[in-house]
């Protein structure tokens, strides 16, 4: 084990110890339990591009690699691109060695990272938007079992593909009235999660869309270890479809 595993796994040891003190939100009965069978590798696909913002897709790496820490089942993260492996030039300036090509039938939760929005030129959502490549793939990535989710203004990738038409869904303020003209269901909450699409504000929502997967997928105590590991509480509100009221 290398030096960095070693702290890393010491962290989590000391973390475990302390969960018990963490306050965690109330939990729902279908929320608290792992959503899959705890047999089977959780695999998390995060798409790269360039222009890609950096805490977009680093927060949610991190939670769900932190993640392992604290569960038996085996959780496979890993950054995948639709052009196939090769590097990618975050939005600043920071280089990706992206191994893995764009296998979604491979993956269980499909996390879209958000980055250049705002700029009318150069690398960016936008730039990806007028190509098509990604808004294609992610197209014809849908299928029962795959989770698809988006961090920030990654959601409009997901709009550009059709997948957020007429569905709860949220993105970075700024980019809001775009995602209301194209037919989203915008809701006021940090994180929306409608089932087989997840979406999350703005930049720094990437850790609470990881968390809510995280706990959504692997329990509740999973995602309050990965929070005391990293020192973060999960912040803002989570729009679920509301349930039936018993009678």
């Amino acid at each position: 084990m290398n030096r960095r595993k070693l702290l890393r796994a010491s962290t989590a040891i000391g973390a475990a110890g302390a969960m018990v003190a963490v306050a965690a939100a109330p939990a729902t009965a279908a929320t608290a339990q792992p959503a899959q069978e705890p047999g089977r590798a959780l695999r998390v696909h995060l798409v790269m591009y360039d222009g890609v913002e950096e805490l977009d897709f680093a927060a949610p790496y991190e939670v769900f690699s932190a993640a392992r820490f604290f569960t038996d089942r085996e959780i496979d993260v890993r950054y995948v691109t639709a052009s196939g492996p090769g590097a990618v030039q975050a939005a600043y300036g920071t280089t990706i060695r992206v191994e893995h090509g764009w296998a979604p039938r491979t993956a269980d939760v499909l996390v879209v990272p958000g980055g250049g929005y705002a700029r009318r030129e150069g690398p960016g959502v936008r730039a990806e938007i007028a190509r098509g490549t990604i808004p294609r793939a992610l197209a014809s990535a849908v299928r029962p079992g795959l989770v698809v989710a988006a961090v920030c203004t990654g959601t409009m990738l997901l709009s550009a593909a059709g997948l957020t038409k007429n569905r709860p869904c949220t993105t970075h303020h700024q980019a809001r009235p775009d995602l209301d003209k194209q037919g989203g269901l915008l809701k006021n909450a940090r994180v929306v999660d409608d089932g087989d699409l997840v979406t999350a504000g703005g930049i720094t929502s990437g850790l609470d869309l990881g968390l809510w997967l995280v706990r959504r997928e692997l329990g509740t105590d999973v995602a309050t270890g990965v929070e005391t590991m990293l020192e973060y509480e999960a912040r803002g509100t989570v729009w679920t479809p509301p349930t039936p009221r018993a009678r």
